[in-house]
């Protein structure tokens, strides 16, 4: 039994760096997302199609492979980062393409008769947007919000591939020394307990919302 917990604790230590993943890629790509859609829809076309490029290219290209570029590919061009920060950056922007899509289709979806009423009543663009559009779209976008946050948790297992020790990377350590596929069991009932705990969340966040 005390082999098992020690097993355990050892993979567990991986848990601190996917929560500050977690936690960074969060801050930045909400808020970034949200900047990004608006550019989106806005009348500039420049914008539009600088947007448009950068979530194609993120969204088009595997995660993996832009963690690569960004880690290994960056120092070609003078740039080195340390494994923690190039995975932050690579996760940020991969993320943010995502959710710059569901947050500009959220903010689509919103009738046009929101614009019109807002107008009316004197309200300027940006006032339109923070008092009217965006908080209806956030009710929207919630479920594939959560969908993200779950991927994020699964996909922070990539990082691996830099140095990082994370959970699953504990985890082949001990199947490496040890020769038992017990440690890849229990990495994955961790990753099944954070997602549990993150679609519980979601799903009380989506009730308050649905009350206000």
């Amino acid at each position: 039994m005390q082999h098992y917990l020690d097993m355990l604790f050892y993979i567990l230590k991986g848990l601190g760096i996917i929560i500050e993943l977690y936690a960074v890629t969060a801050i930045f790509s909400i808020p970034l997302s949200i900047l990004f859609a608006l550019g989106k829809i806005s009348k500039i076309s420049l914008l539009k199609k600088s947007i448009g490029i950068y979530t194609w290219a993120f969204r088009g290209t595997p995660l993996l492979l832009q963690l690569f570029f960004v880690y290994y590919g960056l120092p070609y061009f003078g740039i080195k980062l340390s494994p923690f920060v190039a995975a932050s950056i690579t996760f940020i922007l991969n993320y943010s393409a995502y959710l710059t899509e569901i947050v500009r289709a959220g903010i689509e979806s919103i009738d046009k008769g929101q614009y019109e009423a807002a107008k009316v009543l004197g309200m300027g663009y940006w006032k339109t947007m923070i008092r009217i559009i965006l908080p209806q779209t956030l009710k929207r976008v919630l479920p594939p919000f959560s969908n993200e946050a779950i991927t994020l948790v699964k996909d922070s297992a990539l990082i691996s591939v830099i140095g990082l020790s994370e959970i699953l990377r504990n985890s082949k350590e001990i199947v490496t020394r040890e020769f038992s596929v017990m440690p890849f069991v229990i990495a994955a009932i961790i990753y099944l307990v954070i997602t549990s705990l993150i679609v519980v969340v979601f799903k009380k966040l989506e009730k308050k919302i649905l009350i206000l």
